[in-house]
């Protein structure tokens, strides 16, 4: 029992740096760059390919695929920019998001307090406002591989629990399941890089026989419940919003449903050629870099298929969320005469 307690309580405090972390790194980033970003995707008019770019730009600037598309709901909103301009941009945000899972593949667990200690003296020696910020998101880059490494010093007795291998076996063997738990883990968590850096811990465990706990063809219906549950927040952000702002949120989660319905089925073939992808390999110290790479192939395999049919997808969100129809109003006076409002002229 205390070894549950103990396990609970490590991967709850780790969970809590790396989300702080996370936080502070991308607060900093955007209070740095965020004007900047503003201005870049405000200037992405008619080429979808620029959109695709200044969205993957501004995502991995800002470390938030929410913050960028949150950004471009306001745009929309605010009439700066059209449904057809703002689909692109949301696809590259998808891209974008995937470079924190790449960071985290890599090994910096002897530079961790390195990046705490730097980040934190510059914050507090700095005299301007823009390196003070930049302090801060070293700092909270440290503060996320804190956390990465809190998580990962308590899951190894997780693995060897019989309950947790009989756990992920199940998982493992149920692609549908897996879609589920990933989107239920994102929903809780609110942050995809979180879970996807949860995920990378648990499948980096060595099972009985020295291979990885999950595997990658295990790991990839998770993801694909990952990039699912990301999409609420932009739901939720487009709530008494513009009827357009609601349809980029609503192409945001068409866009990653599409991808999850036509993946899970091809998690095997999809593992297979994502573990061709250099550094190639079994080896159990190369899973996180293979779920990071499927991570990136995935958002990018996605783009390629939607982005010529950017007009397809506003017909369809337009079909879903049409133009609500305009209420006849009786002129006052006029007995039995009604106009529409659209007609209606201050």
């Amino acid at each position: 029992m205390n070894d549950i307690v103990t396990i609970a309580l490590g991967l709850a405090g780790g969970l809590a740096i790396f989300l702080y972390g996370m936080g502070t790194m991308s607060t900093s980033l955007q209070e740095a760059a965020g004007e900047r970003m503003r201005a870049i995707l405000a200037t992405v008019t008619k080429n979808p390919i620029m959109g695709v770019l200044a969205g993957a730009l501004a995502t991995a600037v800002l470390q938030s695929s929410s913050a960028t598309t949150v950004m471009v709901i306001g745009f929309v909103s605010a009439g700066l920019m059209r449904l057809p301009q703002a689909i692109p941009i949301v696809m590259g945000a998808n891209i974008g998001t995937t470079i924190t899972a790449q960071i985290i593949a890599f090994r910096l667990s002897d530079y961790i307090l390195l990046f705490v200690a730097t980040g934190f003296l510059i914050m507090t020696l700095a005299r301007t406002t823009r390196v003070r910020l930049s302090g801060r998101s070293v700092f909270g880059f440290g503060l996320l591989f804190v956390g990465i490494e809190t998580m990962s010093s308590v899951m190894g007795p997780l693995a060897e629990s019989p309950v947790f291998a009989e756990l992920i076996t199940q998982v493992a063997g149920m692609p549908v399941l897996g879609v589920v738990l990933g989107t239920v883990m994102t929903l809780v968590v609110q942050s995809s890089s979180a879970t996807i850096a949860v995920l990378q811990g648990i499948a980096a465990q060595p099972g009985v026989d020295g291979s990885s706990v999950l595997g990658l063809e295990g790991a990839i219906p998770i993801l694909l419940g990952d990039n699912l549950g990301t999409t609420v927040t932009a739901l939720l952000a487009s709530i008494g919003q513009s009827r357009d702002a609601k349809r980029v949120a609503l192409a945001h989660c068409i866009f990653n449903l599409s991808g999850c319905l036509l993946f899970v089925g091809l998690a095997g073939p999809f593992a297979s050629l994502v573990a061709t992808i250099p550094p190639s390999g079994d080896g159990i110290e190369l899973i996180a870099r293979q779920i990071a790479n499927a991570h990136t192939c995935f958002n990018v395999i996605m783009t390629f298929i939607w982005l010529p049919l950017v007009s397809l997808m506003v017909k369809i969100v337009m079909l879903i969320l049409p133009e609500r129809p305009s209420r006849p109003r009786q002129l006052a006076g006029t007995p039995g005469l009604q106009v529409s409002e659209d007609t209606l002229v201050a």
